[in-house]
């Protein structure tokens, strides 16, 4: 039966049969070559040696200078790594200490994520403080019933101490927050450059600070939020910002009515455009940030308004309507 191959190891692993095998040696003085067979690592390590007189014997080399041998090439090992690390950094130390200036000159990360509205608000709130030129805004649907305005009393100072730095706020809603509560209360206690617009539609939330830092949620529950500082993308957010509020009906300080065309409202125009595109009653209802109930009541005045009997010849009678082609006039 052939013996199984002997497996690589260190001397400071030295295997069982090294070790049985090297203390016989020291015991009896001598082995024979065929008695280490089992055991080559004894002759790689320098623990046994070929006697003088006879070189078919092996003799064990004394413990305590073979342990010397072996820590002193340990030394000389390390010696060795340590003059290569000095030259590893005699190398890198430019390199390093340009990251290093780098590094200090842009040391804000460009994209964080927040969370917990503590922590989210008093992110804002630090950026608010250093703003002295512009706030934009997207405010989409909320609640018309919720808390008094006192719950904002702080964000109203806040916005209240950077128009009185001179800056300016300009904020989008969705047209259904045209006339909510607590949007208007808003605006009555704030004194300053402020403009409001509204859209049948917005873009999720966020916040613009002086073209410098934006927020913007990261979940649905908008429990996490995210802070961004990457130049192209403030860019890309201010630019969409303003396609929209070119697009948007004002409502502070001026309130502008859209007209109506042939009986037919702007809500329902909204509501008849999505109608076109096949959307169903609850998509329509979200989409513009109402409720399902009064959704359907806008589809079934539009439809009485252009005399419809099913919602297959609502969607014709749309398009023969003409009431889409109507441009929006924002100023």
């Amino acid at each position: 039966m052939t013996p199984a191959p002997h497996a690589r190891h260190g001397v400071e692993e030295l295997c069982t049969e090294g070790a049985r095998l090297y203390e016989r040696a020291l015991r009896d003085g001598r082995l024979t070559a065929a008695d280490a067979e089992p055991a080559p690592c004894l002759l790689d390590f320098g623990l046994l040696h070929p006697a003088v007189d006879d070189p078919g014997l092996l003799e064990p080399v004394p413990p305590v200078l073979a342990l010397h041998r072996l820590l002193r090439t340990t030394g000389d090992r390390i010696a060795a790594e340590r003059r290569r690390e000095d030259r590893l950094l005699g190398v890198f130390e430019p390199f390093l200490r340009l990251d290093e200036s780098r590094a200090t000159a842009s040391d804000t990360p460009a994209v964080t994520l927040l969370s917990g509205m503590p922590l989210i608000n008093a992110a804002i709130t630090r950026a608010m403080a250093d703003a002295r030129r512009e706030l934009l805004c997207v405010q989409p649907r909320t609640s018309h019933v919720g808390p008094p305005p006192s719950v904002h009393l702080e964000a109203i100072a806040r916005d209240q101490a950077f128009l009185d730095r001179g800056g300016r706020i300009r904020t989008l809603y969705q047209h259904t927050l045209r006339h909510a509560p607590t949007v208007l209360a808003r605006y009555e206690r704030l004194r300053g450059d402020v403009q409001a617009r509204t859209l049948d539609e917005v873009t999720d939330r966020l916040i613009l600070v002086d073209h410098a830092v934006a927020f913007l949620p990261a979940n649905k529950e908008r429990t996490l939020a995210l802070e961004v500082r990457q130049p192209a993308l403030i860019e890309y957010f201010a630019t969409t910002f303003d396609h929209l509020w070119r697009l948007a009906v004002p409502m502070h300080p001026q309130a502008v009515r859209q007209p109506s065309l042939n009986g037919v409202t702007p809500r329902q125009r909204a509501i008849a455009t999505l109608l076109v595109e096949g959307h169903t009653d609850a998509v329509i209802a979200a989409r513009l940030g109402m409720n399902i109930r009064t959704a359907r009541v806008h589809i079934a005045k539009l439809a009485a308004t252009l005399g419809s009997d099913s919602r297959a010849q609502l969607g014709y009678l749309i398009a023969r309507s003409g009431i889409l082609e109507q441009e929006r006039d924002p100023t």
